[in-house]
């Protein structure tokens, strides 16, 4: 990958390698919805040595270091569509549920002693009932046009093709929008759980639930991380091609 880290912009370092996601989310830097920013406004927000930052980059993506996910930037539109809805919008839709009667369970069990939990419960809620509205509009909208935009650019003729949108970016902000409210509700359960740690007199179910929680923002970074890095200004450069 390109290793000038500092004139990348986050977003960009883990588009080129993969293996850079792990370090982002070791420091708490928001490599998704924050993707734009430079590492060294990114380091400043998430007040992580800028150091350690570059040295952890350049040991996790060195050519020795243990290969990490398919380079999902080389991807045609298709696989890389396939992948979102096959790999992380069916984990969405299969831990909401599960992590959602968790937090039903601990607040019974546990928010007398607790009172976040109630708060963790009602963030989770939100984000839940956000993020099933998001993936149906992207699955029977966004997707499938996105995908005869790849296709009418497959077979090079311009033209025929009609946006329902005006232009892609108008249904592209609306999804950003909406990945930073998904964010934003994550890092508020993040700090409500102080990083999704179980207390002292927390039972196993309690454990498990906190788990899940950091599993399903790890998860969530890098679903976000995909669309909005890679699948979103794919789209944006075919629809131009129409122009």
């Amino acid at each position: 990958m390109n290793r000038d880290f500092d004139t990348a912009t986050v977003g960009e370092i883990v588009t080129s390698d993969f293996r850079a996601a792990a370090v982002f989310e070791r420091f708490s830097i928001d490599f998704c919805c924050g993707g734009k920013r430079s590492l060294a406004d990114a380091c400043v927000t998430a007040q992580a040595d800028r150091v350690a930052v570059l040295d952890a980059l350049r040991v996790a993506t060195s050519d020795a270091a243990a290969p990490g996910d398919a380079d999902a930037a080389r991807w045609s539109v298709d696989r890389l569509i396939d992948h979102i809805v096959d790999t992380h919008h069916a984990y969405v839709r299969a831990s909401l549920p599960r992590i959602a009667q968790h937090l039903e369970k601990l607040v019974s069990a546990h928010g007398e002693r607790h009172p976040e939990l109630t708060g963790v419960a009602a963030a989770f809620a939100e984000v839940a009932a956000e993020l099933a509205q998001h993936m149906m509009k992207e699955e029977q909208i966004l997707f499938p046009y996105v995908r005869d935009l790849a296709e009418h650019a497959a077979l090079r003729p311009c033209g025929g093709l009609v946006s329902p949108f005006g232009t892609i970016e108008n249904p592209i902000r609306m999804m950003e929008r909406e990945h930073r409210d998904a964010g934003d509700g994550l890092q508020s359960i993040r700090t409500l759980t102080r990083g999704y740690t179980t207390p002292d007199d927390g039972c196993r179910t309690y454990r498990v639930t906190m788990e899940e929680l950091a599993e399903f923002e790890r998860d969530l970074h890098r679903h976000i991380h995909l669309e909005n890095n890679i699948l979103f200004p794919e789209a944006i450069a075919l629809e131009r091609r129409f122009a």
